[in-house]
């Protein structure tokens, strides 16, 4: 069970779903739990582990099993399913629903919808919404921007350059997701997806212009409202005393909700063009995905197996 819900409003109106009865307003109507489930064995009377909070969908087979009962099957049938009073019942593939079915789930108090779609194509849109609507989530203070394909969030402390490199970005042909907050949702179990919370969507903050509204600025194109989130980028105040990685044979990661993300720590000093630095790390990252590290083949080339540099050899190439 989520900590979140969705009202069932929001899953009529995304879904296009017509309701046939609802015993209240529909905007009252919380579904807490991605999972949803189609009646089946339930409908014969083995109600165990049936769990009242999912969305019920009823398809071909589960009126074709109804319609081969007597009348008196069919209503002790929906009788062992509604007295468990499930969130709600939706019929797919645009199926006559008969009086008694109505009657029935009116007699119990469950909402009733109705869709064109056939089963297992709602089944994985609903699912999905669900799953992204009732994601845990934190927000974070960064700016997010899709770069060449890829999710970047950036984070450093307040005055680094986040803003001005995404307006940079945003020129470059690349598009903004979110500004100063950055809500994140874990909507699978390896896959975290960035938006901006609704009343700053689209708006940048730059020290010495103010609030600008990078929509109507820069257009359409240049806004975007969600993306997988592919790498961190944190932006640092350059520190002498510091090794930064000079090869990146492996990657770093940062665990957020338990998702492992790469990141890299870039240092900031006068004159580095911040904006150039996220596309590279961008395409880098693009590559590594598809299997191509341009510093193990630099390591091949020179006749060099990466594990054969030892930890004081990688200190000493840093520094050097």
């Amino acid at each position: 069970m989520s900590d979140y819900y969705v009202t069932l409003d929001r899953i009529i109106e995304n879904h296009e779903l017509e309701i046939v009865f609802t015993p209240k307003n529909v905007k009252e109507i919380k579904i807490t739990t991605s999972e949803v489930n189609r009646p089946g064995i339930v409908l014969t009377g083995y109600t165990d582990y049936f769990d009242p909070l999912r969305i019920q969908i009823l398809g071909w087979t589960e009126f074709g099993f109804l319609l081969n009962m007597s009348d008196g099957e069919r209503q002790m049938a929906l009788s062992y399913w509604l007295e468990q009073h499930p969130a709600a019942a939706v019929v797919t593939r645009g199926l006559d629903i008969p009086d008694y079915f109505v009657d029935a789930c009116e007699e119990y108090n469950v909402p009733l919808l109705k869709t064109k779609q056939e089963t297992s194509a709602f089944l994985a849109s609903l699912i999905a919404f669900l799953n992204r609507e009732l994601a845990p989530r934190i927000t974070r203070h960064g700016v997010f921007v899709e770069v060449y394909g890829e999710g970047i969030l950036i984070v450093g402390e307040s005055g680094a350059g986040k803003s001005e490199t995404a307006i940079e970005l945003i020129k470059r042909g690349h598009r903004l997701i979110a500004d100063d907050a950055v809500e994140i949702r874990k909507v699978s179990d390896n896959t975290l997806e960035g938006s901006s919370p609704s009343n700053i969507r689209h708006f940048i903050e730059v020290r010495g212009i103010g609030i600008i509204n990078a929509r109507r600025i820069f257009g359409m194109g240049a806004v975007k409202p969600k993306e997988k989130i592919d790498m961190v980028i944190q932006f640092e105040a350059w520190d002498a005393t510091k090794a930064y990685d000079r090869l990146g044979i492996d990657n770093e990661y940062v665990r957020i909700l338990d998702v492992k993300v790469p990141i890299i720590c870039v240092p900031i000093t006068p004159g580095r063009n911040l904006a150039v630095i996220v596309e590279t790390a961008a395409m880098n990252n693009r590559q590594k995905k598809m299997g191509y590290n341009g510093a193990k083949e630099l390591m091949h080339s020179l006749g060099m197996d990466d594990m054969e540099l030892t930890e004081k050899e990688l200190e000493i190439w840093n520094n050097s």
